[in-house]
């Protein structure tokens, strides 16, 4: 396999890893409606702050969002709305899991 080729199935296969959590998948849906608080998706996960942070840091170094800052809190926008779609697309099997 070329080097290329390589390369673009490893940043494939990335961020299809950070979207593989259900809880991740839930910050993804809630950011395709609008920009939203940290302290809001804390509140939408049931988690505490860091939990959710860190699961926010996964999405954020996979490209899929992106913060910034307002005061003490950081707000999050979804940067690929399309990643949604393949969410929806796997949604949809009718497999043993799913």
């Amino acid at each position: 396999m070329k080097q290329d080729l390589k390369k673009r199935y490893a940043a494939q296969a990335a961020v299809i890893k950070a979207m593989a959590h259900p809880t991740r998948l839930l910050i993804l849906n809630s950011l395709k409606k609008r920009e939203t608080c940290v302290c809001e998706l804390r509140d939408l996960v049931g988690d505490d702050i860091s939990t959710v942070s860190k699961h926010l840091l996964v999405l954020k170094n996979a490209g899929l969002v992106a913060a910034r800052r307002e005061g003490n809190w950081l707000h999050y926008r979804l940067t690929c709305p399309c990643v949604l779609e393949f969410a929806a697309c796997v949604g949809g099997l009718k497999g043993k899991n799913v």
